[in-house]
């Protein structure tokens, strides 16, 4: 069967939509976050249930097909659709159910994280989440799940109780840690390697749902003082503390100083996770500091300090990072110079602090690594002319270069674009790429799941 005659093809026993390239919805529905994507699969399949799950990737293996999975299309690689392919799309499974004397909840993995909290904050409830509320709960929990509150409650991998999976040769299996754990260990930072969770059985915690939370803005040429500060505070700040940097360009909005408007800035965003008196007394020092051009750190709901971070969908995207070993003095100058030239108004720098919950958990004990790493440096650029891809993309690598000296080699996955099989690799560390690649043999062993950050089989060339 030709990739034209899929395009038409029916599915009997689907109960969710199927979208070929004449369906009205069908260049909205392959749209992803970064605009630089453009990619055509020869079907969407919107699914509505795991068994349509299964049927889709049948379908695909059946003819021979590429696959990609789609959660929230937020990744920077465009990794949710691919060209004459099947799209498993998985934005018709939203369900969400809570248990909110347990503190448990079972999520599908259409979910983005706006939609998640806004479902555990009617409850007082929250799990660490994205930064940013349209990324979807799937891909950030498989890439092991960084966000506000893991100083506090850990990634989000580490409150997997369970994961419901469909697998490449599309049985529907569980993994926990008495079910296919070696499975589970591969999920909490393995990625979409090694099958499809359609939901997610997450431990849940306490929080709010309102919270002391905020942002300090600074004057771009503050820059060094102001990491400095920030640096030096974290040492001793207790884990509710979630915090972090980002040099960026001042939005022309009222709570912005006029004069700072449209202008360089350095923006720390802050929560405390836990009594709103006792994070008063906590991050007094912290919003003394300057004093900022700003202080917006108030009570709030937690959903609300979730979107203050920069969101634009469909401008185009360059994104990469590092883990950093240390942060030295000279660290911070050569850091600190990037927050005066801005790339576009929709770029970041962002430096997140280490430490907490995570660094508490073993090593060994998920596929994710370097938890004890002091600190992660995300570089994101966004714009919005085509014509600027080449040299926008080539400033990002040019500005990530300067901390490259006191990096450790490693890197979350999930703050990156494609930048080739070694960084893929590197991610892990030899010991623990080797037991992923034995998994993927395993769960994976045709690298049917490989429209992602890929881990090869065992004995696979590539």
């Amino acid at each position: 069967m030709s990739i034209a005659e899929v395009s038409r093809f029916e599915l009997p026993g689907f109960s969710g939509s199927l979208i070929h390239p004449h369906h009205a919805d069908y260049d909205e529905a392959r749209r992803v976050y970064n605009g630089m994507i453009d990619r055509r699969p020869a079907v969407i399949a919107r699914c509505s249930s795991a068994d349509d799950v299964v049927l889709a990737l049948g379908l695909a293996r059946s003819k021979g097909l590429p696959v990609s999975v789609f959660g929230g299309g937020h990744a920077v690689t465009g990794s949710a659709v691919c060209d004459d392919g099947i799209c498993i799309d998985l934005r018709g499974m939203k369900e969400i159910r809570i248990d909110p004397v347990a503190r448990t909840c079972r999520a599908e993995a259409g979910l983005n994280w706006g939609e998640f909290d806004a479902a555990t904050a009617r409850h007082g409830l929250a799990l660490t989440g994205g930064r940013n509320p349209t990324t979807g709960i799937a891909g950030l929990s498989l890439g092991s799940g960084s966000g506000w509150l893991e100083r506090k409650f850990g990634y989000v991998c580490d409150n997997l109780i369970s994961a419901e999976v469909v697998t490449a040769d599309g049985r529907q299996v569980i993994a926990s840690d008495t079910e296919n754990p070696d499975l589970f260990w591969g999920l909490r930072g393995g990625g979409g390697n090694f099958g499809i969770v359609t939901a997610f059985h997450f431990r849940l915690h306490q929080l709010g749902p309102i919270v002391l939370a905020g942002a300090l803005m600074y004057p771009a040429p503050m820059a060094g003082a102001v990491l400095r500060h920030m640096r030096d505070f974290i040492r001793t700040a207790p884990d509710e503390v979630g915090i972090g940097m980002a040099f960026t360009t001042a939005p022309d909005a009222p709570f912005v100083p006029e004069p700072a408007r449209g202008k360089p800035i350095v923006v720390v965003q802050v929560i405390f996770a836990g009594d709103m008196e006792q994070g008063a007394t906590v991050l007094a020092p912290l919003r003394a500091f300057g004093p900022p051009a700003a202080d917006l750190v108030q009570p709030m709901p937690y959903t609300e300090f979730q979107k203050l971070g920069g969101n634009f969908p469909g401008s185009q995207n360059y994104w990469t990072a590092d883990f950093l070993n240390e942060l030295p003095e000279e660290a911070i100058d050569a850091y600190a110079a990037l927050a005066l030239t801005p790339l576009s108004p929709q770029s970041a720098i962002i430096l997140v602090p280490g430490g907490g919950a995570p660094s508490r958990v073993d090593e060994e004990a998920t596929a994710f690594g370097m938890r004890t790493a002091p600190w992660n440096v995300h570089y994101i650029c966004g714009w919005m002319n085509p014509a600027d891809n080449a040299a926008n993309t080539a400033r990002v690598k040019e500005i990530a270069a300067v901390l490259k000296p006191w990096s450790t080699g490693r890197v979350y996955l999930n703050y990156i674009g494609n930048e080739g099989q070694d960084r893929v690799d590197a991610a892990f560390g030899a010991r623990k790429l080797a037991r992923l690649r034995d998994l993927k043999a395993k769960w994976d062993p045709d690298n049917v799941f490989r429209h992602n950050h890929n881990i090869r089989p065992a004995d696979s060339q590539g």
